[in-house]
């Protein structure tokens, strides 16, 4: 699976690794293990198998997982068993089908391929949830080994391969739309095991049973041709010769299997799949509480606009670039997560923004309006070129922007993580200068220490603690690095204590690098709990907002296609939540991470946790997280999902209406 090598990770779209993992990698190793299932012969012997005769239970193993299971290659089968889910209104919930073949149905090097097929997911009201708008099935595809790429199964081919003694998951999502009617919806997803393409074609017709076609077809097309003054004798004698040479082309060999099974034999369609398929059957309750369109925690995420120019060679301010910023932003905004655009300087300086538009554009107030933008970055330009136009635009901007009604969930971003008194004093001048031009400014500031150089505090704990001491009022976001902490949760204390909240001053988190295994992380080969825990350790602390500093980051590349190489230096998946569709096919539709989903799954339990902080304090609330054993703290939460659901469970069954 992972390689302790810390080279740059390789990714192709042929990409077909099956190594054991190594644990450890950027912490966590696998939620499940990598024992082999020991699969016992099959009674179907060495013949060639038509699988279009044979039920596809013979052929191949079918059971469900979570979707906190990291389901590698080595995945032992379990038994299949009925899927029952939970799901809010404007909420996404999902799972995952687990494939591996018993025996190879396919001539070719693949074991065969197999169809995944859902049914819409229907109430006994007349609710519905229809496939390929609330349903979507994603291919779980290997990253060094570990499964995270979701590259989206085609609606209208959705077939993938399987490989010999491999284990494949599918992962389904079903997404509630916010008006959809509570009730319990049913469906079924069908796997069957399918002829390959080459297969198919073996059996195609002999060229002399396809000349006979062609000269019976030629000569009906002859006779039923229109003529001049033909009379209706004439006519009768034409419809008469036609039938007689079509019926003679219905007792052709190839057509013996069709006329003995009144044309419905040796074709792969509903009929024949409903009788050989795998059947997965799906439940799903929606519950009357609908998830706040704006997520009540501002969780921002960077997204690398030098990244998008080089892989996709675009030239900076051009139609292109805008049009694929645009399509980044809208696209990541689905996970609950308020986008941010940004370009590094040197020392750290950076320029973040969230709209590329400038603010009297008609797409900025489109963009700062969306009510799922629970922040947003203003650009501060001089911070990369302090020339005078480029203040004259920031002062423009500000002017118009502070009399918005969004206005309130602006913020500037100017420095990650500044190291010493001179980077502070910069961060304190350019504070002065938009204060200037609104008093209610918010400037974010992450950090992880103290300023060197700076007598604050006895202690390197103690000087972290006294920063806002140092920034106040040139900082309104303290955003401290949960590395800090490490599994000393009591510190939060400390940190808290320091802040002004009469002054508007608020404490956000984030992580990077850091914290690594047992503490929860976003790092590739983490355990799927270890990803969805961060945003547990988010609310428990009581942080107000979370940043993540990039999404994108992978290493240079001049193509849309080109390998994927995560950052030298960086722990496997440290700032890539997501990969270029055209690594794995022809779409330019972004492929999510299976931890990109787990990050939304953990934003929506914060809204799980709020309804129920809102019913019966937040002390209890915080006492459902522990005695359901989801998150007791850093180094101890649920490594299976059973506490999850149970937790989940807990709140709707006591705060629905």
């Amino acid at each position: 699976m992972e390689s302790s090598d810390p080279s740059p990770a390789a990714v192709s779209k042929t990409q077909e690794i099956s190594v054991p993992p190594v644990e450890g990698v950027a912490g966590g190793g696998t939620s499940y293990g990598w024992v082999d299932g020991g699969l016992q012969g099959s009674h179907l012997g060495s013949s060639v198998i038509d699988p279009t005769k044979v039920h596809s239970a013979d052929l191949l193993h079918v059971w469900s997982m979570p979707s906190t299971a990291n389901v590698s290659q080595q995945e032992a089968p379990r038994p299949l068993e009925h899927v029952n889910l939970l799901a809010a209104r404007n909420e996404r919930e999902s799972f995952q089908i687990a494939l591996r073949p018993k025996v190879s149905w396919a001539s070719s090097g693949i074991a065969g391929p197999v169809q995944i097929q859902c049914t819409d997911l229907c109430s006994s009201s007349g609710g519905r949830l229809v496939v390929g708008q609330s349903i979507t099935l994603r291919h779980v595809v290997p990253i060094l080994g570990v499964p995270d790429a979701l590259v989206p199964i085609d609606p209208s081919s959705p077939q993938i391969n399987l490989l010999p003694g491999e284990t494949t998951a599918v992962w389904v999502s079903l997404n509630v739309p916010c008006g959809q009617e509570p009730g319990l919806y049913e469906g079924e997803i069908c796997i069957t095991a399918v002829r390959t393409d080459s297969d198919s074609k073996a059996d195609s017709l002999p060229k002399s049973e396809r000349y006979q076609l062609y000269k019976d077809l030629k000569t009906c097309l002859d006779i039923t041709e229109s003529r001049d003054h033909s009379s209706s004798e004439e006519m009768i004698l034409r419809l008469s010769s036609t039938s007689t040479t079509l019926r003679r082309m219905l007792v052709l060999p190839a057509f013996q299997d069709c006329h003995e099974n009144n044309g419905l034999g040796d074709m792969m369609d509903e009929d024949v799949m409903n009788n050989v398929a795998v059947r997965v059957k799906l439940s799903l309750t929606v519950w009357d509480f609908t998830l706040p369109l704006t997520p009540s925690l501002p969780a921002v995420f960077g997204i690398s606009e030098t990244v998008i120019e080089d892989r996709f060679c675009l030239e900076h301010g051009t139609k292109g670039w805008y049009d694929a910023l645009d399509h980044h932003f809208r696209w990541l905004l689905q996970y609950r997560i308020s986008p941010f655009f940004c370009r590094w300087g040197d020392s750290m300086r950076i320029l973040a923004y969230t709209c590329p538009w400038p603010a009297d554009h008609p797409k900025a107030n489109e963009y700062y309006s969306d009510p799922r933008l629970a922040a947003y970055a203003v650009p501060y330009a001089p911070i990369l070129s302090c020339t005078d136009a480029a203040k004259n635009s920031l002062r423009r901007e500000v002017e118009i922007l502070k009399t918005e009604a969004h206005w309130s969930k602006a913020y500037f971003y100017l420095w990650d993580e500044p190291l010493n008194m001179e980077q502070y004093e910069v961060i304190r001048n350019i504070s002065n200068e938009l204060r200037t031009y609104t008093p209610d400014v918010r400037i974010l500031t992450t950090y992880y220490a103290g300023p060197s150089g700076s007598e604050l505090a006895p202690s390197t704990f103690e000087a972290f603690t006294k920063v806002p001491n140092v920034l106040r009022p040139h900082t309104q976001i303290f955003c401290t690095s949960e590395w800090v902490l490490g599994t000393r949760e009591d510190l939060v204390k400390d940190i808290i204590a320091e802040l002004r909240p009469d002054l508007g001053e608020e404490w956000w988190t984030y992580v990077c690098m850091g914290p690594s295994d047992p503490q929860p992380n976003w790092h590739l080969g983490m355990r799927g709990t270890q990803h969805r825990a961060v945003m547990w350790r988010a609310w428990k602390e009581g942080g107000t907002g979370f940043l993540y500093w990039g999404t994108n980051c992978y290493e240079k590349a001049m193509i849309p296609s080109a390998e994927i190489c995560f950052r030298r230096g960086l722990p496997p998946g440290d700032g890539v939540l997501f990969y270029p569709g055209e690594v794995f096919s022809s779409s330019k539709e972004p492929v999510a991470s299976l931890r990109l989903e787990r990050i939304l799954s953990g934003m929506q339990d914060i809204e799980y946790l709020n309804l129920y902080s809102s019913k019966y304090g937040r002390e209890e609330a915080l006492a459902l997280l522990e005695k359901t054993g989801a998150y007791l703290g850093p180094d101890r939460y649920a490594h299976d999902h059973g506490p999850v659901d149970v937790m989940r469970g807990e709140v709707y069954r006591t705060c629905r209406s």
